[in-house]
């Protein structure tokens, strides 16, 4: 059997990439750079106003495309369970192959830390942390039911990827001067943390109890749905804390404080859920309230100088 064309190879991967990698991807990648570095800058080094450059910029594309290499990651090390549960996914249907996939990850591996190296040392060194682990995951699933099997498990040896990327982008920026380092730099991840944990709980939520992997089938109902407004008050108790809000006047202080309206979204989100009979929690306004907190950050970075 001849073996495919680079070119074919290429295309069948950016079949995958349009398939498996929603905008909403790529357009959570550019926020999440954005509000970390600009929340940084603004609680480190309050007197400076931060303005986007070019070590932004291409900390935005690195992160994107390493959101790509972990996407399939998780599409090979998902597999045996997608055969069940996903029978329409690429790698499944044979549309793309797994040594495309590993293929196209060792490119985007050379190409995330040669521009992390444009950065700063650190820089790549930090964006090989979080390859290595998305690897160390994959080999962590295959070996141990435990882990594949019990999501709050799962979820506690999983998430740490999402802190390394975090730790990228807040290394790479203070090496390029837009962040000064500080215990309120390492502090923001907390924001970031609950807002993404928000989501996570938000999403695999349901009333009744399934055979998928869901938070509530081993919190309950109640207990998941506890968590779910947790975190997001988690974000915006922390958020708060750093930007003290109370200190701006006139608009400042009006953009300062738009976080904490933006508890009024998870709060309507577990009052529908709880009050109605819908058999999945709603995902809706669990992606409008990390949206809008997101651009909400943006905004007091670029506004909120004293």
């Amino acid at each position: 059997m001849r073996s495919p064309s680079p070119l074919g190879s290429a295309r069948r991967v950016a079949r995958f990439t349009a398939v498996m990698y929603k905008p909403h991807y790529l357009l959570y990648g550019v926020l999440f750079v954005l509000a970390l570095e600009g929340t940084a800058a603004l609680v480190s080094q309050p007197d400076t106003p931060w303005r986007p450059g070019w070590g932004t910029i291409l900390r935005i594309v690195v992160v994107a495309f390493v959101l790509l290499y972990l996407r399939m990651v998780d599409e090979q090390k998902d597999l045996d369970y997608d055969r069940v549960h996903n029978p329409d996914r690429p790698l499944v249907t044979g549309a793309v192959s797994a040594g495309e996939l590993r293929a196209a990850m060792g490119v985007i591996a050379v190409g995330a830390i040669g521009a992390s190296l444009a950065l700063s040392v650190s820089s790549a060194v930090a964006i090989a942390a979080v390859l290595a682990y998305g690897v160390f995951l994959w080999a962590l699933e295959r070996r141990s039911a435990a882990v594949r099997d019990d999501i709050l498990l799962n979820l506690v040896v999983t998430y740490p990827v999402q802190l390394l990327v975090a730790a990228y982008v807040l290394v790479s920026a203070r090496d390029t001067g837009e962040v000064a380092p500080g215990w309120q730099t390492a502090a923001v991840v907390a924001i970031f943390a609950g807002a993404f944990l928000h989501f996570e709980f938000a999403r695999k939520t349901a009333r009744e109890r399934r055979s998928a992997h869901l938070y509530s089938n081993r919190l309950g109902v109640a207990g998941s749905a506890a968590a779910i407004l947790g975190f997001a008050a988690l974000a915006v108790a922390v958020e708060l804390a750093l930007v003290q809000p109370w200190e701006f006047s006139g608009a400042r202080a009006a953009v300062a404080w738009i976080p904490l309206v933006l508890l009024l979204i998870p709060a309507y989100g577990e009052w529908r859920f709880l009050r109605s009979d819908e058999p999945e929690h709603p995902v809706l306004p669990a992606v409008a309230f990390v949206l809008a907190l997101y651009l909400a950050l943006i905004a007091q970075a670029l506004l909120c100088v004293t």
